[in-house]
């Protein structure tokens, strides 16, 4: 039987990613399990564009949306008396999920399915699928 006893959720604030919050939440409970969320800034975003305080402006809002929706994660689980580690990081989205899963020992990840636009959707479908792909330990790929 697979027992899963620490589950990483990853997020973007996203319909999707709400509903990979409440997956992680109620998998949390049932096995009675560590819940840590990670929402990555993705810093490719910005890649073309020369690097000055617009760029540092644009990390810094996309950092406050992570922390918002850390927070929104850490409300949900505590309501249904789960503590939850929150993580914010910088990066490739699909690298730095695989590397905090490896430094906490996770052995489930869960992710949304896709992102809040069109062109979140496709960048967040790649990194569910990079995840997917990458990954060496058990993953859910939620759909909204």
């Amino acid at each position: 039987m697979l027992v899963f006893t620490n589950i990483l959720v990853a997020i973007d604030g996203s319909k999707s990613g709400d509903r990979a919050i409440e997956r992680a939440v109620d998998e949390a409970k049932v096995w009675n399990a560590k819940l840590h969320a990670v929402y990555v800034v993705e810093t490719g975003l910005f890649s073309s564009l020369p690097i000055d305080n617009t760029v540092e402006i644009m990390y810094s809002v996309l950092e406050k949306e992570g922390k918002a929706a850390l927070e929104k994660v850490r409300k949900t689980a505590a309501e249904k008396g789960i503590a939850a580690s929150t993580h914010l990081k910088r990066g490739h989205a699909g690298t730095e999920i695989i590397a905090l899963a490896r430094k906490e020992n996770v052995d489930l990840i869960i992710s949304g399915s896709h992102g809040k636009s069109t062109t979140d959707s496709i960048l967040l479908g790649s990194v569910s699928t990079y995840i997917t792909t990458h990954s060496t330990v058990t993953t859910m790929v939620v759909r909204s």
